[in-house]
């Protein structure tokens, strides 16, 4: 099993900056890809960055957050990072993080393991 734990998430004003922080304990070996989804009122869940936890660290992110969010690992921590910038009013969802054995970054039916969620809200 692996435990996920998100903080970070906030109201913030559109322009700002926000880091989305995910905690890892438990067998995290099975924890190779890291992700970040997020969930909107009424809307269903949706892919917005991924890591892979070997190598450099591979990332890919959504076509809506790409040059804006970046997403950073510390395996020693056994944190994954979202650092968001130049918020949306359009962002505002709440952010799950995952975790799933294999790189296929965007299928969230391929995370095992999914946290409770950060609650971000941009305001225009």
């Amino acid at each position: 099993q692996v435990q996920l734990v998100e903080s970070g998430g906030a109201l913030v004003q559109a322009g700002g900056s926000l880091r989305l922080s995910c905690a890892a304990s438990g067998r995290t070996f099975g924890a190779n890809t890291m992700g970040w989804f997020r969930q909107a009122p009424g809307k269903e869940r949706e892919f917005v960055a991924a890591i892979s936890r070997s190598g450099a660290g591979i990332t890919h992110y959504a076509d809506s957050v790409k040059g804006r969010f970046i997403i950073s690992r510390d395996n020693a921590k056994n944190t994954v990072y979202l650092q968001m910038n130049s918020l949306k009013p359009e962002d505002t969802a709440v952010y799950y993080c995952a975790a799933a054995l294999y790189w296929v970054p965007t299928t969230a039916n391929e995370y095992r393991y999914w946290g409770q969620g950060t609650q971000v809200t941009v305001s225009s």
